[in-house]
């Protein structure tokens, strides 16, 4: 495991986001979805995530979960990804999305 420092570590701006949209992402190479997820002052950002394995994509919307907004825009098939959408690989590349125990303002800053 390589060690970082502790600037590496806020050099990440991880927010809070609200999944208000998601749609099926026929084009990506491995199964995911389209997201369109809020994060309050910061806008509505895009992310192509491969979360098909555990999650409806009826029940994404209202959904809170976590990224990083400021890795640069990342081009998936047709789609252009703005954030990551921060999970845990299971089994079988499984991903479980990080969990918000409580309602937050989208956009609020994870430290």
């Amino acid at each position: 495991m390589k060690r970082v420092t502790y600037s590496h570590f806020t050099a990440l701006d991880m927010r809070a986001g609200k999944i208000i949209r998601a749609e099926d992402f026929p084009k990506a190479r491995v199964p995911a979805y389209k997201l369109w997820i809020d994060f309050g002052d910061i806008g509505i950002k895009k992310s192509s995530a491969r979360i098909t394995k555990l999650y409806q994509k009826e029940d994404l919307p209202g959904r809170f979960i976590i990224a990083v907004v400021n890795f640069p825009p990342k081009q998936v098939a047709d789609f252009i990804s703005e954030v990551l959408v921060l999970g845990i690989v299971l089994k079988n590349d499984e991903v479980s999305l990080l969990n918000i125990d409580h309602d937050v303002l989208p956009g609020a800053r994870i430290s």
